[in-house]
């Protein structure tokens, strides 16, 4: 039995790994920039000439979502003899408009692609990784304010590793596979009180500034196609003064509690500061 892990330099990924030897599990990973992740090999998922021999011997698969060349990747894995897929999609897939949303149509296309597939698919729809914070570091550590256009909009914060160990839990239990699963933090909490839980635990005030949409797109025009930030804003409107939905999936996969936002914090202190 070996495990691709795909995106080995992700945090998610990294965290699996570990899991998975610590357990005594072959694990192969594969990266577009192997030389950056010791041991991986190649396998850039828009490129299907690097799929045949990174599937080779591979028994189950943790895929990050990227659709481009899906259906060569099924293809490729169904000749290796790949039986299950665990794909890192999004809960963005479950809105309704999923297949015209720049933030949610590569996963929903992968995962259309994989339950079309003979292989078992599992489907993890984590909601707001807790590591979209780490996107204010700079400005925290510069000492320059925060800007935001809903700083009431809420988010479903999930630690990385509670992703990573429910992937864990669906590849190494067949009793949980060929389901799909939403992922959450443990509460609902609006991009203001996360600034401020990470001001307290830094000992650091942080400045918010709200802004408008315009302002907002131009500060990210360097690192955001416009389009992409149109949507991403029509979504934190959508969740402006309401809270997420939050699930017990993560404590029903692993055994335990989701981890909080403040422990994401205390994790990665070291980001927000000088």
């Amino acid at each position: 039995m070996t495990i691709l892990v795909t995106g080995a330099r992700g945090a998610v990924a990294r965290t699996l790994v570990s899991l998975l030897r610590e357990q005594g599990l072959q694990v192969r990973t594969g990266s577009q920039k192997p030389e950056e992740a010791a041991g991986a090999v190649l396998l850039n998922l828009k490129d299907p000439a690097t799929f045949a021999a990174a599937l080779e011997g591979v028994t189950s698969v943790f895929l990050y979502a990227e659709s481009s060349h899906i259906d060569a990747f099924v293809a490729e894995a169904t000749n290796a003899g790949v039986r299950h897929i665990v794909l890192l999609s999004s809960s963005s897939t479950l809105s309704p408009d999923a297949a015209d949303s720049p933030l949610a149509k590569d996963h929903l296309d992968a995962e259309n692609a994989l339950i079309a597939s003979p292989i078992t698919t599992t489907i993890l729809r984590p909601g707001t990784f807790a590591g979209n914070a780490a996107s204010w570091s700079w400005p925290i550590k510069s000492g320059g304010p925060v800007n935001l256009v809903y700083p009431n909009s809420h988010v479903d914060p999930i630690h990385e590793a509670d992703v990573a160990e429910s992937a864990f839990a669906v590849l190494t239990n067949p009793e949980l596979a060929g389901k799909a699963y939403l992922l959450t933090g443990p509460r609902s909490v609006t991009f203001a009180e996360e600034l401020d839980l990470i001001a307290e635990a830094i000992g650091k005030p942080i400045v918010v500034n709200t802004v408008s949409r315009d302002e907002w797109k131009a500060e990210m025009a360097e690192y955001m196609p416009g389009h992409f930030a149109e949507a991403l804003l029509d979504w934190w409107q959508t969740n402006d003064n309401v809270p997420a939905e939050i699930t017990r999936t993560v404590e029903e996969l692993t055994g335990h509690p989701a981890r909080d936002f403040v422990v994401w914090i205390q994790d990665h202190a070291a980001e927000f500061k000088n």
